[in-house]
């Protein structure tokens, strides 16, 4: 892991395209601007944890879990 130090103001650059600035320092806390393409998908680390671990569940499903969710599900319209 790289550690760094900054300060308000300062910043790092991570690629060519995005950047992470020092925006306000209180208490505990920092507070960070992002500057990056809006095709990057920016998450917190434990919102992105929480959408792993969803994901993780998805890929456990057998095919009776689907069959029984789909059962429940309308058939497709013109169809009976």
């Amino acid at each position: 892991m790289l550690v760094l130090t900054r300060k308000i103001g300062e910043g790092i650059v991570i690629g060519d395209d995005i950047k992470l600035t020092v925006i306000e320092i209180k208490g505990g806390t920092i507070r960070l601007g992002i500057d990056a393409p809006r095709d990057k998908k920016i998450y917190r680390q434990e919102v992105y944890e929480r959408i792993q671990k969803q994901n993780q569940a998805a890929l456990s499903w057998s095919m009776e879990d689907l069959a029984a969710i789909s059962a429940d599900l309308p058939s497709p319209q013109g169809e009976e």
